[in-house]
């Protein structure tokens, strides 16, 4: 599913009606009566007596359009303007006259005590046609209270385009927000619709063609993505029947420390579970023994150590040898913060990558990375694959975690321009974002995934998958990666229930998970 900012959007209705000649108020007009059809296909047989709230800008013309069309059509329709009159312009001023002119009352509320008292009686359904897709600044004053009002009516509410209140480039909430059951949106849907917490707020979302040109998105090139299970289907290959294990890849799992040698096992099962040829892990002598007998298919080496993790001195010697023949790297699930840790992520983004081996830095490796200096992985000769949650990317940002979770899909653009590896940041909605502008939001997932060592499955996921073929690509291995891990979350909560399962749980049904998504 395509994705456009709040700019490509404008860019897309300025190219359509200036370079191609779609006239603006075709496009208000479609775009009003598909709200309309939306909220009669919605409610068919619930809907008697609807309330339009409209803003002053565009989106209130859309609004005022839906109204139009159901009053064409039998309904009881009464409208709410926050404003008055005299301050439309243009096509909202020319949506609001045929509004009129079906029959419909308007309020024009300047004041709380005028905007609850329209209120009265109450609607059975509301249209939200109060901010579009350019709101950018906190919502106040009229507006806002008219949304606390919608939100406590207790009735159904569509969104025009966006529930308004939430920024369609990031879904956060502006100062307060509309709860809408439906949104219908128009030629494609917007970063906000599908990133939290604007995405619990949009309700069903709904795709509208309006009538946009054609080349008009071709001129855009918009590279944000939602995926979907589709996406992902073209990426999985079923295996030939005369395969081998030398085929599928021998990712490198390094990590661990005394007390986190579960985190290797997790890891390192999630690579095997999701096809890896072979797996090895190269971990501290002090937890070799307990990570050997976790696995019987996992093969280990055993580094010097010193007070529980990796000792730097001897671990890159011994690494040189081990990593021959390897074809990912993944690094730092339980492995420890030290000075031993930075030395070795040193050492292995200078030393050890080449242009077929990609190296996954997760969990402390981040915490490493962060502390030398997060442009460093740009000295890498082969991919890198950063992985962090919103508190790790915010060390590597050097920015309050408050700031990148207000802006997932920002903070993973510039911690991919900054480092010059793809990057995927954690969470309800997961961001993957690739030095040339990318950006996927993962649709895949559920909150019982809010358990340990979740993070390390996901890195022996993503690490099969980039050693799985030498022409495999970073952005494709997260892709499906991410979108597995969540698949099989949802599968595995499906069955037992969305509270409780565990890491080991979605482990095992990986092979089903890959199983239905090829199908």
């Amino acid at each position: 599913m395509i994705l456009l900012n709040a700019a490509e959007s404008r860019e897309l209705d300025r190219i359509s009606q200036d370079k191609y000649g779609i006239a603006s108020y075709s496009l208000m007009t479609r775009a009003g009566e598909s709200v309309a059809d939306a909220v009669v296909e919605k409610f068919p047989e619930a809907i008697t007596d609807v309330m339009v709230v409209a803003g002053k800008g565009n989106n209130g013309g859309d609004g005022f359009v839906a109204g139009r069309r159901l009053a064409e059509a039998g309904f009881k329709v009464r409208a709410i303007l926050l404003g008055r009159v005299a301050d439309l312009k243009g096509d909202a001023a020319r949506a609001y006259r045929d509004f009129r002119e079906s029959g419909g009352a308007v309020v024009e509320a300047i004041d709380e005590a005028t905007l609850e008292a329209a209120f009265k009686p109450r609607p059975s359904a509301v249209i939200d046609a109060i901010f579009g897709t350019g709101l950018n600044a906190e919502v106040k004053g009229i507006q806002r209270h008219a949304i606390s009002i919608v939100n406590s009516l207790g009735v159904p509410v569509v969104a025009v385009d966006i529930a308004s209140g939430v920024n369609s480039d990031t879904g956060a909430v502006m100062g307060d927000a509309v709860q809408a059951v439906l949104t219908a949106t128009f030629g494609f849907a917007k970063y906000g619709h599908v990133s939290f917490p604007g995405a619990g707020l949009c309700g069903e979302l709904k795709i509208v063609d309006i009538g946009f040109a054609g080349r008009a998105l071709e001129e855009i090139a918009p590279r944000g993505r939602f995926l979907e299970a589709g996406d992902i289907r073209p990426l999985i290959h079923r295996r030939p029947e005369n395969s081998h294990k030398g085929m599928y890849g021998h990712p490198l799992v390094i990590a661990g420390s005394r007390g986190k040698s579960g985190a290797v096992l997790l890891a390192s099962r999630a690579a095997l579970r999701m096809g890896a040829g072979l797996v090895t892990a190269a971990v501290p002598q002090c937890v070799q023994p307990i990570i050997a007998a976790g696995q019987a298919e996992l093969m280990t080496e055993s580094i010097a150590d010193r007070d529980g993790h990796f000792d730097g001195a001897h671990a890159l010697d011994a690494l040189k040898m081990i990593i021959e023949g390897k074809n990912s790297l993944i690094v730092g699930p339980g492995i420890g913060v030290s000075d031993d840790t930075k030395l070795l992520i040193e050492w292995l983004i200078t030393e050890a990558s080449e242009p077929h081996r990609p190296i996954l830095i997760d969990a402390d490796g981040l915490n490493a990375l962060a502390a030398i200096g997060c442009d460093f992985a740009r000295r890498a000769s082969g991919p890198i694959v950063l992985t962090p949650h919103p508190g790790e990317a915010s060390r590597l940002l050097n920015q309050a975690t408050s700031v990148v979770n207000a802006d997932r899909v920002s903070a993973a653009r510039r911690l991919a321009e900054k480092t010059g590896a793809c990057v995927l940041v954690k969470g309800a909605r997961s961001v993957i974002a690739s030095p040339d502008g990318t950006v996927l939001i993962n649709s895949s997932g559920n909150p019982g995934m809010s358990t340990p060592g979740m993070g390390d499955a996901l890195s022996g996921i993503v690490g099969a998958l980039l050693g799985q073929s030498k022409s495999s690509q970073p952005l494709d291995a997260l892709a499906v990666g991410v979108f597995v891990h969540g698949y099989a979350a949802d599968r595995v909560a499906a069955r037992i229930g969305r509270v409780g399962y565990i890491t080991g749980d979605l482990i095992e049904e990986l092979p089903s998970a890959l199983e239905a998504i090829a199908r």
